[in-house]
């Protein structure tokens, strides 16, 4: 599908190889990676759909495998001092990105989490805000699909490596029942 992009962080989350009918691009892990990689490719190849794809620990133990996410929130952004509430972009409207789909929510934040933030939400990423945030100001349409690593607790590091490459297969099957639906 020419006018679908899949990002993804890592080459490692999603080879090339694992979707040949798709455009996959990798944005490098991180809010400012994401958001160049975002605006990048949405000036370059103008998508009718960006897909983010990737890894997130989760919040909630009892969640595991493949989920949407529907709500969008910066975990890491404190100006708390200043009188705004965590999570919150100083004089910026946005406060949570939503496309109007259902699924859970996810704080994207330039930290690998091993403990709750005080942002809470059901997940949390490093890239998944940017993305969103970029495609809302651009209007581009975009979903999203986190596979749970790891429970963003004193383990999350090991089990990240060690979960990092499971998420393909469910992907792949989320994506190929997608496209059979658009």
């Amino acid at each position: 599908m020419k006018d679908i992009v899949i990002l993804v962080a890592l080459e490692e989350e999603l080879p090339q190889d694992s979707l040949k009918d798709f455009h996959i691009e990798y944005t490098g892990v991180g809010k400012i990676n994401a958001c160049f990689k975002t605006t990048e490719i949405i000036n370059k190849f103008a998508p009718k759909l960006i897909i983010n794809y990737g890894t997130a620990g989760s919040i909630k133990k009892n969640l595991s495998g493949i989920y949407e996410v529907s709500d969008f929130y910066q975990r890491d952004m404190d100006a708390s001092a200043l009188g705004f509430q965590i999570g919150e972009t100083p004089f910026d409207k946005t406060k949570k990105i939503s496309f109007g789909n259902s699924g859970l929510s996810i704080g994207t934040g330039d930290s690998f989490v091993k403990k709750p933030p005080k942002i809470l939400t059901d997940l949390v990423d490093m890239e998944a805000y940017a993305i969103a945030k970029v495609c809302l100001l651009m209007e581009t349409n975009f979903l999203c699909f986190k596979f749970i690593s790891d429970n963003a607790d004193n383990d999350a590091p090991n089990n990240w490596k060690k979960n990092i490459n499971k998420g393909r297969t469910a992907f792949k099957k989320k994506i190929q029942d997608l496209y059979i639906n658009l």
